[in-house]
This record gives structure tokens, C-alpha cells and sequence, in this order.
């Protein structure tokens, strides 16, 4: 399996390069060269399969040219030691409990794989790799614990300052060590454009090995399919395939589940649910993708204006609207929609969702037929706790991960949106060479 540019398909690297280099010189995003239908017989004995087995069927045909097959199922069992459960609201709605993981995020399935395939890719090195990241939340956090204290990896950590919540900032700036927390003047698109300009400065570059473990680096998506096919496996046997409502910022989750669709797995159909910064929903809805400034919303994670892996989702259908259509839907909620989508779970269904996957369930609302629906839970409930309480007026109980954070110290440096003053940052640490 080789990997290539969505800018040049013609250019084919190895799983290694396009892991540890991240993002193509061309400024596009690695694909897969292909992504191979999985044998029937996995597909029909799908019911009940564990994530684990499921991930070592599913991943082998991307990596087996390169990590050997003991390698690959060692990297799975230490990374993925946690489950998604499917819990059943109803007979049709389900939600997708992604929020097991250390960090209590879906991030932590893609942060943690992609930590341990890349130490075992630079572990003959002889000097570091330098992971840069740009967050909106929850990728930061998980990132940050996927990789704390992985030898010969550092990570830099870009967030918007002030537009992340408390708890997600905590998880970002309070472990130190080969993790560095940059709070940013700026938004996730600034954070989002510096780490892209730093891949295509060559006199960065030259002095330093960067990568990135954004969602657009291909080892963070490859893991996400991975939840789809477990959400399959547990709902009742004989079901049709399912509708799935994926809570959409920089559309990594989704285009992970397009992956998963075209390898068999059956779902009927993807919706794209999005906060106000809606410009994909825009896009299926008058055929025009106007990027623009993310607006901060409550679902912060969300907040993005300008999608990477809308390059990707454009490949797959060939730039044909009409294609796109035919697979995937959107709908966009602003906050007082997100705050009712909150209320109401909680009081039709005595369930405590975030912010993020009450977006997604005010989508499921909107879509029709007698399909399974299942709307994904992308975070514990209790990193929102200063939004959901005033509104469901209920207490929510900190899980002991996240008291643990409550007094730690935080190790965060102020910069400037500016590139120049990362740049000149990044150059001035003599550990990151």
C-alpha cells in the first residue's frame, strides 16, 4: 500500500513518509492508494466483534506492507485498550459513546495509535521528530497524553487562547516535559494556518524534522474508521445499515467514515452536523465552499472555518456535488439549538450528552425513514460542565482523570498569530533539532 498527494496521485511515498512527513510539499493531504473492499465473510460475521479484532482486520491491509503483522497487533492492543459503546435511546436513535480513552475524547482512538505507529517509526532515528498541532480542543489534549513522554518525539500544541474550554486547557498545558502548549492570539484557523505554513518553509524544515497529528495527517484518520465498524457490530442483528450523524469541525471524523464505507461497511447514510461555522452544509446546499473566520461557539471543538479534510471528502467524489449528495447531508445549530438539544436529552431521555453531541442529535431529529440512526458522543459530558449545568440543572460529577487536573500547574507560552514569531520560536529550542 502506497500513499499519495490529493494534489499529485501520480507521486506514491510509503506509509512511513507520509506518517513522519505529514503533510505533502505540494500542500495537499495523503490518501491511501486504495481502499480495499474487506473480505464478505469479515462484513457478515461483523455482529458482536470486539474493536480490538476488528482493528487488526481492518488496518492490516494499510500496514502490512511495512510493520510487521506482531508489531501491528501490539500497537493496536496497547493503544485501543478501551471501548466505543453503543447505548440505545430508543428503538431507532443510538449514540456512539467515543469518550473511554484517557483524555475522555473521540481524539484519544487516532492520538494514541499514531503515537505508538510513529515511535516505531523513529526509533532508529538518531534524533528527534517534532510533532506540530493545531487544536480546537480535544485533539490538543488527546494528543498531548497519546505522546507525553514518548522518546524522541516532541510535541508542539497551537490552541486558540481563551476559546478552548478550562478543562481541555488543563489537559493541554499541565504535563510539560516533551509537550509544548503555545496559547495563540488568535483562533483554530490562525492555529490551523501556522502549523501549515511551517510544513512548507523550507528553512524550518531544513532545521528541524516536523510532522503533524492534526487529522491531517493520515495515521490519525486510518484508527477513526475503526468506531464505525464497531457501531455496526452492536446494533441487532439483521439490522439495515445504519444513517450516521458525525458533530463536524475539521471533517477528519467523517472522512474517516467515508473510508469505511467504501472498504463495505453498510451505512446508509453520513450527516454532517456542524455548529454556526457551517460552510460544508453551505457547500451541499448552493455547491459553493466559501471558507471563512470560525466564529467561537459553544461547541468550541467545532469552531472552524476553513476544513482541511474537505480536500479530502472532495477526492473521493471526483469535485462532484452531486456525488457528495447522494452519500452525505448537513445541518447547522447554533448555540441556543445546541443548549435545547442538551435539555432535551436530558429530560426525554435522562441522558447527558456535550455540547458537541447535541449538535449531532439535533441533526438526527431531521432525518427521516426507519433506518437505525446513531448520532457520535465525541467527549465526556463533564468537560463542559460550566455550559450543560445551568442548563439541564443538573450536577455533573468529575470522572477521577479530570479531578486529578484540577490543581496542576500550567506550562503555557503566549505567542502572536504571526509566523514569524513561531518560526523564531521553534528555532530558538535547541532540544527540537
Amino acid at each position: 500500500m502506497h500513499y499519495f498527494s490529493t494534489n499529485d496521485p501520480s507521486h506514491l511515498v510509503s506509509l512511513r513518509q507520509a506518517v513522519l512527513q505529514g503533510l505533502p510539499a505540494d500542500n495537499g493531504l495523503y490518501m491511501p492508494e486504495t481502499l480495499p473492499p474487506l473480505p464478505q465473510s469479515f462484513l457478515a460475521s461483523l455482529h458482536g466483534r470486539p474493536l480490538q479484532e476488528i482493528a487488526e482486520v481492518v488496518l492490516e491491509p494499510f500496514l502490512k506492507a511495512e510493520v510487521p503483522q506482531q508489531t501491528m497487533r501490539a500497537l493496536i492492543a496497547d493503544a485501543l485498550d478501551f471501548d466505543a459503546p453503543l447505548v440505545a435511546l430508543d428503538e431507532e436513535l443510538h449514540i456512539l459513546e467515543l469518550f473511554h480513552g484517557p483524555t475522555l475524547a473521540f481524539k484519544d482512538f487516532g492520538a494514541r495509535f499514531m503515537a505508538r505507529l510513529m515511535a516505531w517509526f523513529v526509533s532508529d532515528l538518531g534524533h528527534p521528530l517534532n510533532i506540530l498541532v493545531a487544536t480546537s480542543g480535544d485533539t490538543g489534549s488527546a494528543v498531548a497524553n497519546g505522546f507525553h513522554g514518548v522518546a524522541g518525539i516532541n510535541v508542539i500544541i497551537l490552541y486558540p487562547a481563551g476559546k478552548i474550554s478550562p478543562m481541555q486547557e488543563q489537559q493541554i498545558a499541565t504535563l510539560a516535559g516533551n509537550i509544548t502548549a503555545l496559547a495563540i492570539d488568535g483562533t483554530f484557523d490562525d492555529c490551523q494556518r501556522l502549523v501549515k505554513e511551517a510544513f512548507l518553509d523550507t528553512d524550518l524544515n531544513q532545521a528541524l524534522l516536523l510532522s503533524s497529528a492534526n487529522s491531517i495527517n493520515i495515521a490519525r484518520l486510518l484508527p477513526q474508521m475503526l468506531y464505525y465498524f464497531r457501531a455496526v457490530a452492536q446494533l441487532p442483528e439483521g439490522s439495515p445499515g445504519p444513517v450516521i450523524i458525525v458533530p463536524s469541525g475539521n471533517f477528519g471524523n467523517l472522512t474517516a467514515g467515508l473510508f469505511a464505507r467504501r472498504m463495505g461497511l453498510p451505512v446508509q447514510q453520513f450527516v454532517a452536523a456542524t455548529n454556526c461555522n457551517d460552510v460544508v452544509p453551505l457547500y451541499l446546499r448552493n455547491g459553493r465552499f466559501e471558507p471563512r473566520p470560525s466564529l467561537q461557539t459553544i461547541s468550541n471543538a467545532m469552531d472552524v472555518g476553513n476544513p482541511s479534510n474537505f480536500q479530502r471528502m472532495q477526492f473521493l467524489y471526483g469535485g462532484s456535488l452531486t456525488a457528495m449528495r447522494q452519500e452525505i447531508s448537513g445541518f447547522a445549530f447554533d448555540d441556543e439549538e445546541t443548549r435545547e438539544g442538551i435539555r432535551e436529552l436530558a429530560e426525554r431521555y435522562q441522558y447527558i450528552v456535550d455540547p458537541h453531541g447535541a449538535v449531532a442529535y439535533r441533526a438526527a431529529k431531521k432525518v427521516a425513514g426507519s433506518s437505525p440512526r446513531i448520532f457520535l458522543g465525541t467527549a465526556h459530558p463533564a468537560k463542559f460542565r460550566e455550559i450543560i449545568e445551568p442548563v439541564t440543572g443538573r450536577a455533573i460529577a468529575l470522572p477521577q482523570r479530570l479531578r486529578q487536573l484540577a490543581d496542576k500547574r500550567q506550562y503555557s507560552t503566549p505567542l502572536s498569530a504571526d509566523f514569524t514569531t513561531l518560526r523564531d520560536f521553534l528555532l530558538s529550542k535547541p532540544e527540537l533539532r
